[in-house]
């Protein structure tokens, strides 16, 4: 398993990977602000403008196996102006076939590294 950052303009396919792995968590009951069923044209949709809008200091991780996308999750800096310590831990994800693996503690440990080199000291999670 290969955990890296997401490119801030990442190719085609890796949105519409990431569009698959939503409409597939959220079809497996996954609790992601969604509901099933979720279209992919829904799904491309929200992640073009999770991408185009999102922070500069904000990361986006994603888990690949085998070069696929099986996980993400988001660090998001805290829109508060006297919290610029804080970030929100969003949208953790992984595909059903890929549970239980270890693929959630392997993106939140790297994603608590990013954090920290980004100088977050407190990490809420979005549930």
């Amino acid at each position: 398993m290969l955990i890296e950052p997401l490119e801030h303009d990442p190719p085609p396919q890796d949105v519409r990977a990431l569009a698959e792995l939503l409409v597939d968590v959220v079809d497996s009951g996954g609790s992601v602000s969604f509901i099933a069923p979720l279209a992919l044209a829904d799904a491309e949709r929200w992640w073009r403008d999770t991408l185009s809008r999102r922070h500069p200091l904000a990361v986006i991780l994603v888990a690949r196996e085998q070069e696929r996308i099986v996980g993400t999750v988001q660090l998001q800096p805290a829109w508060a102006p006297n919290q610029p310590h804080r970030a929100d831990v969003t949208k953790l994800m992984v595909h059903p076939g890929a549970r239980g693996r270890g693929i959630a503690r392997g993106l939140m440990l790297v994603l608590e590294l990013e954090a920290t080199a980004r100088g977050f000291t407190l990490l809420v999670l979005d549930t």
